[in-house]
């Protein structure tokens, strides 16, 4: 067994890590920490707008973005790019610098940056060669338990919530409306558990 991609090129898998002898995917949990936790992240890059048309035409026009179609960098820092911007960032990485953020998390940032601030490939950078292998053909990944998947923020990462400066809308969660009286009865200086 050897390497291949699953979901989107440049992740690479060994395959005895993640599938068994029947060519089926592993349980998540018989799958070493790394892989899972690129396999688990997978499953929201796949069918995501590539960051430079994103950086492109934004949020308001994100149907105008290409998909993406490799995926370059660490989980959670990852670049995901469709063939058209994949040569802009293989000559950021190679030629303008890019690559002393190899295996970090600031990756993403430093190409972004680049990119927003006009950084392209000259015309005819060649891009990778990449082997095609019929997508049909790989299963699909096991479901990851979300449960095992929640980590706890350390206290400086957790966002606070400033009740003061809330619109009384309604609450969220239930979908029913403040009462005003219920409002006035919240003590604003106090920590409140979350979830």
């Amino acid at each position: 067994m050897g390497k291949v991609s699953i979901g989107l090129r440049g992740w690479r898998f060994d395959e005895e890590e993640v599938f068994t002898e029947d060519g089926e995917f592993r349980p998540m949990d018989e799958i070493p920490k790394e892989p899972r936790k690129r396999l688990v992240r997978l499953q929201a890059l796949v069918n995501a707008p590539c960051d430079a048309c994103w950086l492109i035409h934004g949020d308001e026009e994100v149907h105008e973005c290409n998909v993406a179609e490799v995926v370059y960098g660490e989980a959670l820092g990852e670049v995901v790019l469709c063939s058209e911007h994949e040569p802009d960032f293989l000559y950021w990485f190679s030629e303008a610098g890019g690559s002393r953020f190899k295996g970090q998390q600031e990756l993403q940032d430093e190409f972004h940056e680049w990119f927003a601030d006009g950084g392209r490939a000259p015309e005819g950078y060649g891009g990778v060669e990449h082997v095609e292998t019929d997508p049909e053909d790989v299963p699909e990944p096991p479901e990851a338990d979300q449960e095992a998947l929640n980590v706890e923020l350390p206290e400086e990462e957790r966002e606070r919530i400033d009740l003061r400066n809330m619109d009384a809308e309604g609450d969220e969660s239930s979908g029913e409306p403040i009462d005003e009286d219920d409002a006035d009865d919240l003590d604003l200086g106090r920590d409140y558990p979350s979830s």
